[in-house]
């Protein structure tokens, strides 16, 4: 056992330590936010086409989850145990304890969640770099031995660089605008009072727009698929899903219209050849247009935070959570509620965001806010708390005077 007095010992949104009491917490109050099985489609009738009828495919329904320890992977997961109680596997890159720090708040997160999971060995974690051929390897001989053949791959991976694993090249991504700069508010936390500053952003170069693509882009989505195909373990019937995002105009020159949204935009593009590629299977392959939420990833993108402040302030309790969307999700993947795709045939989960009336009034608050005016325009103190709860802080009940206990093992992979 260690037992360590943990400091937040951050600045801003970059935080030094996770707290394993409060990461529990929160996976604990999103387990408890998740429907129980009573309250849908129980776990083996959530299997829909072909599939259905296996014999193999007796004990429910199996999923890869790739980036299953936080923001909406996270949830996703919580979602296919809890409500339907899915086998299978979810992948997740986090850094163990050392002496000057605690793990990643991902590890412990993990952690609890394979305690909420059982004992039963029905669904199991894998801590690799799901972009390396070896991560691929080792899950998918762990697929085949204990399950057979896949149902679902949910894909939600944000990271920032990814190693090539047939050139060995490390790519980079950037946030930048694309042919212009950009010039914005943002909202900042370096002080005891947030403060709404600006930025500017010189646009990114051809390369740099290149290798966020190589990192954020489909790339390793289809390796992940191909992988499974060449391996014989896709089912009839199977269905892969990547989140993307495509949120507000506000947002739009530093997300959708720069490096990021060159990604998001490779990945949906790889989505309508996974399509295809994966028709002959009787599989199916879409993106899915998730809403707002404070993430690690989103954290980083400029403007973000204000923007979602101001969102906020404006639904109140009508700011769905990642439980409520990887709820939603689930029962489209399997059948419990019919697809709602878009002209481009994206999964879309932000029609609460993306309200005509919603968005109408971001806008004007947008246009009002000064650090003057933000605490009667923006939820600012929500933001933080949300923030410090990705790290484990800020979680209501646990208790940050008592030395907390920092070493805890990674679930087991049988």
């Amino acid at each position: 056992m260690t037992l360590r007095e943990i400091k937040p010992g951050n600045r801003g949104f970059l935080y030094l330590n996770s707290h394993p009491g409060g990461c529990a917490a929160v996976v604990d109050e999103l387990w408890e936010r998740t429907p129980a099985p009573t309250d849908t489609a129980p776990a083996d009738t959530a299997r829909t086409g072909p599939a259905a009828a296996d014999p193999a495919a007796a004990d429910g329904p199996v999923a890869l989850i790739i980036g299953s320890s936080a923001g909406y992977g996270l949830a996703a997961t919580v979602a296919a145990l809890r409500t339907y109680g899915m086998r299978g596997l979810g992948i997740a890159f986090e850094a163990p304890e050392t002496e000057r720090r605690t793990a990643s708040a991902g590890w412990y997160r993990t952690a609890r969640a394979a305690e909420l999971a059982g004992t039963d060995g029905g669904f199991a974690f894998l801590n690799a770099d799901a972009f390396s051929a070896a991560a691929k390897d080792e899950a998918l001989d762990h697929l085949a031995t204990r399950y057979g053949k896949v149902d679902y791959l949910v894909y939600s991976v944000a990271a920032p660089r990814r190693t090539d694993p047939g050139t060995g090249e490390v790519h980079h991504s950037v946030i930048k605008p694309l042919g212009s700069a950009y010039r914005a508010k943002t909202l900042q936390f370096d002080g005891a009072t947030p403060l709404v500053g600006s930025l500017e952003l010189a646009p990114a170069a051809d390369p740099e727009r290149d290798a966020t693509v190589q990192v954020m882009g489909g790339a390793d989505w289809k390796l992940w698929i191909d992988a499974l195909t060449d391996r014989g373990l896709v089912r009839d019937g199977f269905h892969t899903v990547a989140l993307t995002y495509v949120g507000s105009d506000l947002t739009a020159p530093i997300y959708r219209a720069g490096t990021i949204g060159a990604a998001k935009r490779h990945l949906e593009d790889t989505a309508r050849r996974l399509q295809q590629d994966l028709a002959p299977l009787g599989g199916r392959a879409h993106t899915v247009v998730a809403g707002a939420a404070v993430t690690q990833a989103s954290t980083a993108i400029p403007s973000i935070a204000l923007y979602t402040s101001l969102l906020h302030a404006v639904l109140g309790d009508g700011f769905q959570s990642t439980a409520q969307q990887a709820t939603a999700l689930w029962q489209q993947l399997t059948g419990a509620a019919p697809l709602q795709l878009d002209e481009e045939q994206r999964i879309r989960l932000d029609g609460w965001e993306m309200d005509d009336k919603v968005q109408a009034a971001v806008h004007e608050r947008w246009a009002a806010a000064t650090t003057d005016t933000l605490s009667e325009l923006a939820d600012t103190a929500w933001f933080r708390a949300q923030v410090g709860r990705l790290y484990g802080w800020d979680v209501p009940g646990t208790d940050y005077t008592a030395p907390a206990e920092t070493t805890v093992p990674w679930p087991t992979v049988d």
